[in-house]
């Protein structure tokens, strides 16, 4: 490891953008401590990262753990000694209708979607601070856009929208925080929403269609933009969120 390389934690590293962000920022040179629950799709990532020159923790953990923040944050301190970005990647979405929606969801994405990012940032502070780093939540337009059917979903992406903006004033100067707001990416989030094939195939066709661009984003679409926000000529760069949407939230 050079001891000039920068070190970064990215959650929900396994699949989608998490993937696609990883494998950024292996090529531009970072060091990384990946989390995700599934331990062979993190492995994967992993290795095309040691490919690319990066040194790599893979770390399969669940982000909802209590013990879960405090054990990255010192992994990545034992494995290198520093942190110089957070990017708070996992997510979860469940879409619904509100009278057919189950707070047991509801619950379980406030747990993934809010107070995972919130324990990881305040358990990474002292290291942020230290090396002036900085933090990046991939939230959504889901937190900006009126949704029907996806209302407690976006509930929980405004949430994080906020807790950016407020914490990029908290935190300054030694901390910048930032967000990424995609629109539809093309990841196996979809696979996960519970819908049937119908359903999911008229939702898809709905996203493209309300999309400017026309289409779907790919996660190295985001991935980039996550990239440029933690690079240390962004340094002049807190509490922005970012919409990577196609347009969407136009």
């Amino acid at each position: 490891m050079s001891p000039e390389a920068q070190v970064a934690i990215v959650t929900g590293a396994g699949t989608g953008i998490g993937r696609a962000i990883a494998e950024r920022l292996a090529r531009d040179g970072w060091n990384l401590v990946l989390v995700g629950r599934r331990a062979h799709l993190l492995e994967q990532t992993r290795g095309v990262c040691s490919e690319a020159g990066s040194v790599v923790v893979a770390l399969p953990r669940d982000v909802t753990e209590r013990s879960s923040a405090d054990e990255v944050t010192t992994v990545a301190l034992d494995a290198f000694g520093r942190i110089d970005a957070l990017v708070n990647n996992a997510g979860l979405a469940r879409f619904a209708r509100i009278e057919d929606a189950t707070l047991s969801d509801l619950d379980r994405m406030f747990s993934v979607n809010v107070f995972a990012p919130v324990a990881l940032i305040r358990a990474a502070i002292p290291a942020l601070r230290e090396s002036r780093g900085s933090v990046v939540n991939v939230s959504s337009i889901g937190g900006l856009v009126a949704m029907p059917g996806r209302a407690l979903y976006g509930a929980t992406k405004a949430a994080l929208n906020h807790l950016t903006r407020s914490l990029a004033r908290e935190l300054a100067p030694s901390i910048r925080v930032n967000a990424i707001l995609p629109g539809p990416v093309r990841t196996p989030i979809y696979d996960e929403l519970g819908l049937s094939t119908q359903a999911l195939s008229t939702l898809e066709e709905e996203l493209a269609r309300s999309t400017p661009a026309g289409r779907f984003g790919q996660p190295a679409e985001v991935a980039r933009w996550v990239a440029h926000l933690i690079a240390a000529d962004s340094a002049w760069l807190t509490g922005i969120l970012l919409p990577v949407d196609g347009g969407r939230s136009c």
